[in-house]
């Protein structure tokens, strides 16, 4: 009689499945047993999944997966159902790997004897024929036939990998006798009867866990952050008390991270040589998990390592390798306190959280290297330190952007100059890679050369735009046919002169923002200068130079956008936030003023608007503030700040756009003025009077404005220069007449006016009183 005879006798059917091609062999009986016609048949994969319960085939190829990367018996039961749905009947399926028609060989100490353990298994059925027999759940199969040794097998997904074994039918009792929870009788509705409640609720929370467990892994971004959620993992109904994850460093097992263990545990294990009988070394060699079901098995099976593992108290262990694109980079220790069986099921979820945890190893191995690389390459192109400025008192600040290598083109500088000047420096190359920190950095080296040359600033920008344009055309980005990755770049630049000794400052701007203005009474007034194109924009641009003057105790803000329009803010509301900032700092020193800038536009509270649909752009920071330091005569221990507001502007009669500048100027430093509407008259007015020498004289109009006095009775006096002599004076227009009427609305609405002869020209000044 043959064995196929004697299988089909007993209502035992043999199959296989080659994962490769995804083709199903079976004989007759295990035909018939899935609904297919009674005979000798070969099919696809895909056509017993649809003779299968959705659940219950997902459950059967999660158990081929794991029996295949471990080499063990994978067991399922399986509700075969017609095209209605309704359950026909139910099957148990045992199947080991198979390669080159040999059982797939064991690893390092894992067989077992034929026959050596009860039937563990979560069949429930008893074992039917040769090779049938359940292991002990250890994670071993046994059995009569050649397939008795089951160590783990090699986790190779090639296409010679066979998985075959046999499928029988589930006879279940009565069902007055039936257990609660068992598999439903043939010709119930597949749809409405569930698998057992406890079987049930153990998917759903182990689907819960790995879920969880893969979101948290995949948000760790260091090592550090990776072993904290490692050791915080509880598992559903097995969770390990004691956790070690080992790396593999040259030759030897190094800990990285252990929860559960007190420190003197962890030195016997610090340093493990690879080639030595300790469960992880071998797990690492083989690139199989261990499990271990007790402690006599683990004395048994490792001697010499039980000399050190068996004070420690714990009963069960799994030694899973940490396996990243075919390599293995450590292995994972899960150990119990309790005996652990180590079903199918428990070890297909070590095995997932073992990958999920190699992966975020992996990541944050690289993640590291790369901080570590781009800080180093951004520290070695940046200043060292900021010199010493006789009269001034300088901080600085770079911040990378979160994201990418961390590495952008945003740059600063501070270089001594001949004649005790100081010039200050601050750009951002087009950008946030590799290509963009180095243009920078070449840009930099540039600007520092053409300064200590002793060019003025103007000169500077335009020798660093030419300098810039030659870098894109000897790199052929302006070419017939440039490099399809790459593309001209250009750069923004601020660049000042500053002169201690008076604090002037001499401002050149290549489509940078315009410097901002910090006073002793926390206010920050934005200064518009004037300024021409990016670098590298055009070779041989025109920069118009800003004259400014820094008062004793008042500070220069220069930064780059990623200041301001970061978290949601756009340059009005980025502002803002900045003058919250500074208002808060006021008599703090310079490095506390910047860290609390920095801590402004980047902290926790940095961002607008909250939800997952504002706009979260961020950017490379780079900050310098300048400071004017007080004479010493005038620093007196617990003195106050001076509190005074100084504008200073010119309006050339070729750019009378600018008369927009000086009103909203004007009025941003008015913005704690108590009478709003006195801040419309004195912008009125301010307009009034500069249009008056544009339209009226062939000079410029230079503008100042001056606040002082105790707030709530402070006075604003506005001044505007020319260089015509001829004074103004009140006269009557007619009614059809175009001019002749801004004197008298100098007259209605500031409190005092007047005029004055200055050298070649003259000014026009007139007074505000502040109404509390």
């Amino acid at each position: 009689m043959h064995t196929e005879e004697v299988l089909a006798a007993v209502g035992t059917g043999v199959w296989s499945w080659d994962t490769a091609s995804g083709t199903v062999t079976m004989d007759a009986e295990a035909a018939r047993l899935v609904g297919l016609p009674e005979r000798p048949t070969e099919t696809t994969a895909a056509d017993v999944r649809g003779r299968c319960h959705g659940v219950d085939y997902v459950e059967l190829a999660g158990a081929m997966d794991l029996a295949r990367a471990e080499g063990t018996v994978a067991e399922a039961r399986l509700r075969i159902v017609d095209e209605r749905g309704t359950v026909l009947r139910v099957v148990r399926t045992r199947m080991r790997p198979f390669r080159g028609g040999e059982p797939a060989e064991g690893g390092h100490g894992t067989d077992r004897a034929p026959g050596a353990g009860p039937d563990a298994g979560t069949g429930g059925g008893p074992a039917a024929g040769p090779g049938t027999g359940t292991g002990t759940g250890t994670g071993t199969g046994t059995g009569t036939g050649p397939a008795a040794a089951t160590g783990p097998a090699a986790a190779d997904d090639s296409g010679d990998v066979v998985m075959s074994g046999i499928v029988q039918e589930v006879v279940e009792p009565p069902p007055e006798r039936s257990a609660p929870g068992r598999c439903p009788q043939p010709g119930a509705s597949a749809g409405t009867s569930p698998p057992s409640p406890l079987t049930s609720d153990w998917r759903l929370s182990r689907e819960a866990f790995l879920l969880d467990a893969g979101r948290a892994l995949a948000e760790s971004r260091g090592t550090d952050q990776v072993l904290r959620v490692a050791a915080s993992l509880s598992m559903p109904g097995f969770s390990p008390d004691g956790m070690a994850v080992f790396g593999v460093e040259g030759n030897h097992l190094k800990v990285i991270g252990q929860h559960g263990y007190r420190p003197e545990d962890e030195e016997p294990f610090h340093d493990i040589p690879l080639d030595s009988d300790y469960p992880g070394s071998v797990a690492v060699r083989t690139g199989r998990a261990i499990y271990i079901a007790g402690r006599e098995e683990y004395r048994r099976r490792f001697p010499e390592a039980w000399r050190l593992a068996g004070r420690l108290g714990r009963r069960s262990w799994a030694y899973v390798p940490l396996i990243v694109a075919g390599r293995v980079i450590g292995v994972w220790l899960a150990a119990f306190s309790h005996p652990a069986p180590f079903t199918p099921d428990e070890r297909s979820v070590l095995t997932t959280v073992a990958r999920m945890l190699a992966q975020a190893l992996s990541r944050a191995h690289v993640h590291e290297s790369e901080r570590e690389l781009s800080a180093g390459l951004q520290r070695s192109l940046m200043p060292e330190e900021v010199p010493p400025t006789p009269g001034m008192t300088v901080a600085a600040r770079y911040v990378p952007t979160g994201g990418g290598l961390e590495i952008g083109g945003d740059w600063y500088d501070v270089i001594t100059l001949p004649a005790g000047k100081t010039a200050v420096v601050i750009g951002d190359v087009q950008g946030h890679d590799v290509r963009a920190a180095g243009l920078m950095s070449q840009l930099r080296i540039a600007i520092r050369a053409y300064a200590s040359e002793g060019h003025h600033p103007d000169a500077v920008l335009t020798r660093a735009s030419h300098f810039l344009t030659q870098l894109n055309q000897r790199e052929g980005l302006e070419g017939d046919s440039p490099p399809d990755d790459a593309d001209p770049r250009f750069a923004t630049c601020l660049y000042i002169k500053a002169d201690p000794a008076t604090g002037t400052l001499h401002i050149a701007r290549a489509g940078h923002l315009d410097p901002a203005m910090g006073i002793g009474d926390g206010t920050l007034l934005v200064r518009p200068t004037e300024g021409g194109l990016p670098l590298g924009v055009v070779e041989d641009p025109d920069y118009p130079v800003t004259r400014l003057v820094l008062e004793p105790g008042e500070l220069m803000l220069l930064c780059s956008d990623g200041l301001i329009e970061t978290g949601g803010h756009d340059l009005e509301t980025g502002r803002d936030r900045l003058r919250r900032a500074f208002a808060e700092h006021v008599g703090d020193d310079l490095e506390t003023l910047a860290d609390g800038l920095i801590d402004a536009a980047s902290g926790p509270g940095s961002h607008a608007t909250p939800g997952p649909h504002a706009e979260r752009r961020e950017d490379d920071i780079a900050l310098v503030l300048l400071r004017r330091d007080l004479p010493p005569a005038e620093v007196e221990p617990g003195a106050a700040p001076a509190t005074g507001r100084h504008m200073h502007l010119t309006v050339p009669q070729a750019e009378q756009q600018r008369t927009a500048d000086a009103r909203h100027e004007l009025r941003a430093m008015l913005f704690d003025w108590s009478t709003p509407a006195q801040v419309d008259s004195a912008e009125l007015v301010l307009s009034e009077l500069i249009a008056n020498v544009l339209l009226h004289t062939d000079s410029d109009a230079d503008i100042s404005a001056d606040v002082d006095g105790p707030r709530g009775n402070r006075t604003l006096r506005v001044t505007v220069s020319d260089a015509d002599t001829g004074l103004p004076h009140l006269r009557h227009p007619g009614e059809m007449s175009s001019s002749g009427r801004g004197l008298f609305l100098l007259q209605e609405l500031s409190g005092e006016w007047g005029t004055e002869p200055r050298g070649d020209g003259k000014e026009i000044w007139c007074e505000f009183h502040e109404e509390d």
